[in-house]
């Protein structure tokens, strides 16, 4: 894409309503726009990385045997007060009627939703284990939005709900997602954290977030540093293995947020304890009957007898995961995308556009990106080089292509890689085998 037939609207200082890096970057990025308190717009820079994230998100879940739906973002406040939620929930909870007078609610979560698709078609144990997920819009009204997309009102968001026939079998579920979850940020480019939290509103006896580091992070965490080296862990798991096996081993380690935390439980742990800020990007929960016995969801056994489905629900934020992401990854001069989620892989800078020779090498490696299917964002706008060169570490892509009148005399072209800001000279063909070997 040439940035001349792009939709990029930067900002060159810094927004006022902006209190954190993410929300900063994003702005001046021209990733998104606030509409509202809590309500943003997502323009073409930020739609492509909620796409991928999207994307990353939806083939774990396939992987891992969950099975996508997709639910409506207002829902019928009667299967809420069926659940006794409906009044507990709170102010958070936009309520709203229709023209006739019905009660209706702009979906926080979709537990109550998907017992009411659960109940109205299944009703043997021959049907389970299942696992149902969608990626829809949230709408919570917090009573105070900040923090841009990382504590807005409106968010998108992939909720899964397990259904199943017992306590045993409803944890074996539970591992699938706590695993999911492991393999899927760390396909994001990221290193989470898996800590013990609390169920909250969503009720239940068993939690755990899915943490990033971050020293803007919102609440305290506290674990062992040795589970910074656990990531490798779940590389390779089958999801058909074991996986008791490996959670046991990872959770022996300690870790849990600030609710949960207990120094007592530190004293012999088997590093150094970490205190430090953190993000939450993902939360599990098993809630075992707490829906499906006020709902009537149940199935008939192998003797026949009717026994209310034993539950879960597993949430990632995609929407808040962009602002995690740039919150772990970036510097003084912008963000640093991860390659796995990188809205194009290269920024492509020609520094003199009145320049013909300039012109002809840049179109040259443009056609080429294109040609190998990479997404690349062709500076070709008129702007000074300061300008282009500080866009380009703004808006953060893996790698920068530089075309300059010195390099063309040189036959020796600048790639900065972003993530080091480290700078490296190449000849034109050079650059060529450059894009295949790390950008293909």
């Amino acid at each position: 894409m040439k940035l001349t037939d792009y939709f990029l609207p930067l900002k060159k200082d810094k927004p006022k309503e902006a209190e954190i890096t993410s929300h900063i970057l994003m702005l001046r990025s021209g990733m998104c726009q606030q509409s509202s308190s809590g309500i943003y717009s997502w323009l073409p820079l930020g739609k492509k990385v909620l796409d991928k994230i999207e994307k990353i998100t939806k083939d774990e879940m396939n992987a891992s045997g969950a099975v996508e739906i997709l639910m409506p973002t207002i829902q019928p406040a009667e299967l809420w007060i069926e659940s006794n939620r409906y009044q507990d929930y709170g102010k958070e909870m936009l309520r709203i009627k229709d023209r006739n007078k019905k009660e209706l609610l702009y979906g926080p979560t979709n537990e109550e939703l998907i017992t009411d698709i659960f109940r109205n078609n299944v009703q043997s144990y021959k049907n389970l284990p299942l696992n149902l997920y969608h990626v829809q819009w949230k709408f919570r009204d917090e009573v105070r939005p900040r923090f841009g997309v990382m504590r807005g009102r409106e968010f998108l968001m992939k909720d899964a709900y397990s259904f199943d026939t017992s306590q045993d079998n409803a944890k074996k579920s539970y591992n699938k997602m706590f695993v999911a979850y492991m393999k899927l940020f760390k396909k994001m480019g990221l290193s989470p954290i898996a800590m013990k939290a609390e169920t909250g509103p969503i009720g239940g006896d068993l939690s755990h977030e899915f943490i990033i580091i971050s020293k803007t992070g919102e609440s305290d965490v506290f674990f062992d540093e040795s589970l910074l080296d656990m990531q490798k862990l779940f590389d390779e798991i089958d999801y058909n293995d074991d996986l008791q096996e490996y959670i046991n081993k990872y959770t022996s380690f300690y870790a849990a947020t600030d609710e949960m935390h207990n120094p007592k439980e530190t004293e012999n742990i088997f590093g150094k304890l970490i205190k430090t800020k953190g993000i939450e990007v993902g939360h599990i929960f098993h809630f075992g009957q707490k829906y499906s016995k006020p709902m009537n969801a149940t199935i008939t056994d192998e003797k026949g007898q009717n026994l209310p489905v034993f539950m879960g629900s597993y949430g990632v934020g995609v929407s808040r995961l962009v602002g995690g992401i740039i919150e772990a990854n970036h510097d003084e001069n912008g963000i640093i995308w991860p390659k796995e989620v990188s809205p194009f892989m290269c920024s492509l800078i020609n520094l003199n556009s009145d320049n013909k020779e300039c012109l002809e090498i840049s179109n040259q490696i443009y056609k080429y990106f294109n040609k190998k299917m990479i997404d690349v964002l062709f500076d070709d706008t008129k702007e000074s080089i300061g300008s282009k060169l500080a866009t380009a570490d703004l808006i953060g892509f893996p790698y920068q292509v530089i075309i300059g009148p010195k390099g063309i005399k040189n036959d020796s072209f600048e790639i900065k890689i972003r993530k080091t800001n480290k700078i490296i000279n190449l000849s034109l063909n050079e650059i060529f085998n450059f894009i295949n070997e790390n950008m293909v």
